[in-house]
């Protein structure tokens, strides 16, 4: 009974994380692939594509991100 004790004292810090936020992209309506600089700010600088966590795009709005990432490397704009 004292290790269940002990247990439970130990994982009493449940504290959360607060991310930093890139702020909402409500005005964008079409995303182009060929707006190199747009798609930029939804990439790292290793060029992986931002989550939609950090960026606050919606699921739709997420998912023309990352097609548009997607096709602008496959033409060569990207890396």
């Amino acid at each position: 009974m004292a290790n269940r004790d002990m247990k439970s004292s130990s994982s009493s810090s449940n504290a959360t994380v607060s991310r930093r936020r890139v702020p909402g992209i409500e005005a964008i309506k079409d995303i182009d692939l060929r707006d190199i600089e747009l798609l930029r700010k939804f990439t790292t600088e290793q060029g992986k594509i931002v989550p939609s966590r950090l960026t606050g795009a919606t699921p739709t709005q997420q998912r023309t991100i990352s097609r548009a990432i997607r096709r602008a490397r496959v033409m060569g704009l990207l890396r």
